[in-house]
């Protein structure tokens, strides 16, 4: 199951809204695009959100409209896929187990045909490559990692029908699950062939998946061994 996409065709009513939000959108993409550029020819350290606007041809006060700082812009691809991980866990099936809806999830994400990851993008990916070294870079990528899971956790607990703030499993579930997935992606982003595409990383990221439930597999007793 998937979860709908949505469409940039103004229907009968609503349409100034719908011309509002697409012009928010591509003054968005413009900003985030116009960060990644400078941050990955000069560096962080070089590039002022001033020449950010300038880039995208917008006012300082507009790209502080749509972002807290230069961080957030460039890796604003990042915060868009986890919304759409957690849009397709909203989809999952009820009876599904929240881990398996999770990696169900992160699996349709990947392997999407009309919409693959941005991180697939060879900028996007050299990007990633850098949160590593760069401190300011790491700390915006952290924020908006933990959003997301906030949002997962909500989404699990919600499945389970119980409350995530006295409940650790919901928590419990995401932060292992999206802490696999980051783990993959971490890996993708410094190592092997910066042309390979969306089934090397779904690959990876089942392998990495794989080695999470072995190693609980191991750890559960045997209750039938002991005495």
């Amino acid at each position: 199951m998937t979860a709908a996409k949505p469409t940039d065709t103004p229907g009968a009513t609503g349409a100034p809204d719908d011309r509002r939000r697409r012009k928010a959108r591509q003054t968005r993409d413009a900003l985030s695009a116009a960060a990644r550029d400078l941050i990955l020819g000069q560096g962080t350290a070089a590039t002022t959100v001033e020449a950010i606007a300038e880039r995208a041809d917008v006012t300082r006060r507009t790209f502080s409209r749509h972002f807290a700082g230069k961080e957030d812009a460039a890796l604003d691809f990042v915060r868009r896929d986890g919304d759409r991980i957690n849009a397709l866990l909203r989809c999952r099936p009820a009876d599904e187990p929240p881990l398996l809806a999770y990696r169900r999830a992160v699996h349709a994400w990947l392997t999407d045909p009309d919409d693959p990851p941005r991180q697939l993008r060879p900028r996007m990916r050299r990007l990633l490559a850098l949160v590593d070294s760069e401190p300011a870079l790491f700390g915006a990528y952290q924020r908006i990692r933990v959003d997301a899971q906030e949002e997962s956790i909500r989404i699990v607990a919600d499945r389970l029908g119980t409350d995530p703030a006295r409940d650790v499993r919901p928590a419990a579930v995401v932060d292992a699950a999206a802490g696999v997935l980051v783990a993959a992606l971490r890996v993708w982003a410094r190592t092997g062939d910066q042309n390979s595409g969306a089934a090397d990383l779904a690959a990876l990221v089942e392998r990495a998946y794989d080695a999470l439930t072995s190693e609980i597999a191991a750890a559960v007793p045997d209750s039938t061994t002991e005495e």
